[in-house]
């Protein structure tokens, strides 16, 4: 009987405490249902009304994105809202956003909770206005996408603490963004620009329910949800959820420790710079390893994650290999592995070599190819993912599978035989091997190499 009125009473007291700490979480309105006290437009001449207690925006045509933007700045809070758009159109929520003289000539820029009702399906990910663009697309987290409802209201949440911001939409995590670009600023509610298109003028996004909570924010955060992947856009970093899942930076950002050239003892003394977080092969020639050489990591892997942010100039080509072994070529030209093909597919020559399209960018170079379609800009810097478990291996573009094989198998060694590299004894088998960044006399840019090995 002591038993189970101690457990009864221990029970109260946790409900007690917790309905104490729901009760003390202070919400403030961010909209007072009447007008837009609080609020100022940035941008574009969209119409904003209030109407049976929302805030509706109105497309209007010939006109910039439009932002009606709070008049105070926040920095870490838990944001709510509820939103309704028509079908058509795509809008957004900005956080942490600014407006500067000095930028832009004060265009609005900063994080965006993105409003998708398109069958894309981003609505809950995050996207950089006016800068950095993408950030977190669904595409990292396809169980999202179908958390949006057309042609209701829905509810959304925003937790932004530190570097950390994570999204939810009708109680569904969608992404959990690790970046330190912006850790304060206004949040501003986005009518998309329609252009010159009669079709969308008139239609309307509606935002309701709008509160914040700026006090002790991290005592209300949600519980991280693991299933939902982490985006990590601070350069050269790790995030501490990457360090506990085991993620190492391959390379640190500042120096060459854990690289040396191919066919050196040494990192290469020219060829190569580090600057500005940056890795970059310069321009040579266009040979293969004939100015500052292909470099490797110094460690070999076997079973791996391995994330490579690059971006190439004009023309260029490169590589990303993998199971290297830098002795097997005596010769001239690069070291021998498995290679994540890196190339401008519209300008240089060799994409329309090989067979069927396998020396294109992201393609198991002169082996398989990936698909003609495929997430990229030359612009910008674009992610390439190589993981390998024992025999199967696959290569992802910017979140997107490109291919996938499963090599030392009747039909691996079949398609070699039948590829440049026939002539390299039981290629690609090899169980372990380094990794390399090659110089193929192009410009190519390296940052964000980053490794998880696997059991």
């Amino acid at each position: 009987m002591k038993y189970h009125r101690l457990s009864f009473i221990i029970t109260c007291l946790l409900l007690v405490v917790t309905s104490s700490s729901l009760y003390a979480q202070k919400w403030q309105s961010l909209f007072n249902g009447k007008n837009l006290s609080g609020w100022t437009q940035r941008g574009g001449k969209a119409v904003y009304k209030v109407e049976n207690g929302t805030i509706v925006g109105y497309t209007k045509m010939n006109t910039d994105n439009s932002f009606l933007c709070t008049k105070k700045d926040y920095a870490d809070f838990i944001l709510e809202f509820e939103f309704r758009i028509d079908d058509d159109l795509n809008s957004g929520v900005q956080l942490r956003s600014h407006s500067l003289k000095s930028y832009m000539n004060g265009r609005v820029h900063g994080y965006q909770f993105e409003i998708d009702p398109s069958p894309r399906a981003w609505t809950g990910g995050l996207y950089d206005e006016a800068r950095r663009a993408w950030l977190y697309p669904l595409t990292k987290n396809p169980a999202a996408q179908p958390a949006f409802k057309k042609g209701v209201w829905n509810q959304a949440r925003v937790e932004a603490i530190g570097k950390s911001i994570r999204t939810w939409v009708n109680g569904i995590a969608c992404a959990d963004l690790f970046d330190d670009a912006d850790l304060s600023g206004f949040i501003a509610l986005q009518v998309h620009g329609i252009g010159k298109d009669q079709s969308k003028e008139g239609k309307t996004v509606a935002w309701r329910n709008i509160r914040i909570c700026t006090e002790d924010v991290a005592s209300y955060a949600s519980p991280e949800v693991l299933a939902t992947p982490q985006v990590n856009a601070i350069d050269n970093a790790l995030s501490p959820r990457e360090k506990a899942e085991g993620w190492q930076l391959l390379w640190d950002g500042k120096t060459s420790e854990g690289w040396r050239g191919a066919r050196l003892n040494i990192f290469p003394e020219k060829g190569w710079t580090i600057k500005d977080g940056v890795l970059t092969v310069e321009k040579g020639n266009g040979g293969e390893s004939t100015n500052g050489g292909d470099i490797v990591t110094t460690k070999k892997y076997r079973n791996f994650m391995l994330s490579v942010d690059f971006q190439i100039t004009q023309g260029a080509n490169s590589g990303i290999k993998y199971f290297v072994d830098p002795g097997m070529n005596k010769g001239a030209g690069s070291a021998i592995g498995c290679e994540f093909q890196i190339l401008d597919d519209l300008r240089h020559p060799d994409a329309k070599l090989g067979v069927k399209g396998n020396r294109k960018l992201g393609s198991l170079y002169d082996l398989i190819p990936a698909p003609e379609q495929k997430p990229f800009d030359i612009n910008r810097f674009n992610t390439a993912l190589v993981i390998v478990r024992g025999k199967h291996v696959e290569h992802w573009l910017n979140g997107v599978k490109l291919l996938e094989y499963d090599r030392d198998s009747q039909q691996w060694n079949a398609l070699v035989a039948y590829s440049k590299y026939r002539d390299w004894p039981n290629f690609g088998n090899a169980a372990e091997g380094h990794i390399l960044l090659q110089d193929h006399g192009d410009e190519v840019r390296f940052k964000n190499i980053k490794i998880k090995e696997l059991p």
